[in-house]
């Protein structure tokens, strides 16, 4: 039976403006779909009502297509799986979740999180989610007493001491061992927010994403994201996790380095081709 149809896709959320590193994982993920003669999806991960801007998702789009970046699916063209904006998705979202919660996945957690506000949007390099003891995973059997999620964090409760094993398309053979490098993750918050983790997930499958092309500091997301997929029944795609883009003193680069965004870099008269160029591509 043939591979299904290539479709990549590139998701930026709308938390800020995007950066060199943004333009160095998108323009992989572009050459990658246009090498295969796939579709490229465009999806707004807008999921965190509190840090997501409009103003932002209008600069997201307009500084893509200036970098020379298309795509054939998204809020601006529409598509068989639109919507494309994660706040218009919540159904989907919420479908995940039932079925998580019937299969004993997923429990209540009361604890309070100082960082609850990042696990509606992608981890960081050092702001990953913080090791979780497990001082609720005994609350698994009231999961069936809730009919919504809002009003407490969700966790899924991870099957310690598995080694969950992934071939990725640069870095190769990659493992992380359930426990250890990793507990119980957020999969929705107490705020009535699905968690990155849960989102992602659901959305890659229901646009039938084939290759998640994204940094390599969400490896260890990719290990976490395996787990929600085969707990939820769905395709496993491929992963391609670029180099990341650092600033001249080594640190990732972030949307709080204005100076590189890619908004910046326009207005002091930059071309695509030079920043491109900083990336380490060549402009067709």
């Amino acid at each position: 039976m043939p591979p299904p149809p290539y479709r990549g896709r590139l998701a930026p959320s709308p938390t800020g403006l995007l950066h060199i590193g943004h333009a160095a994982t998108f323009w992989m993920a572009y050459q990658r779909a246009l090498k295969s003669e796939g579709v490229f999806v465009f999806r707004d991960e807008d999921l965190d009502p509190k840090r997501s801007k409009r103003a932002f998702a209008e600069a997201m789009l307009e500084d893509l297509r200036w970098l020379g970046i298309r795509w054939q699916e998204g809020p601006d063209l529409g598509g068989p799986f639109a919507p494309y904006r994660q706040s218009q998705r919540r159904q989907f979202y919420l479908d995940a979740w039932r079925k998580l919660r019937d299969a004993g996945a997923i429990y209540p957690c009361t604890c309070s999180r100082k960082d609850l506000v990042f696990a509606a949007t992608a981890p960081n390099e050092g702001d990953d989610e913080p090791f979780y003891p497990g001082r609720c995973r005994s609350k698994t059997g009231e999961a069936a007493h809730y009919n919504e999620p809002a009003g407490v964090n969700w966790r899924f409760r991870v099957p310690d001491g598995e080694t969950i094993r992934f071939d990725d398309e640069r870095l190769g053979p990659q493992s992380y061992i359930v426990g250890q490098h990793f507990g119980d993750f957020v999969v929705w918050r107490r705020d009535d927010v699905p968690a990155y983790q849960l989102a992602v997930v659901v959305d890659d499958a229901a646009m039938q994403i084939t290759e998640v092309v994204r940094g390599a500091d969400l490896l260890k997301s990719t290990a976490r994201q395996l787990l929600l997929i085969r707990a939820l029944g769905l395709p496993v795609p491929a992963y391609f996790h670029c180099e990341l883009v650092r600033d001249a003193s080594g640190v990732r680069l972030a949307k709080r380095h204005d100076a590189l965004s890619l908004r910046a870099l326009r207005e002091q008269g930059r071309t695509a081709e030079q920043v491109l160029a900083l990336c380490g591509f060549h402009h067709p």
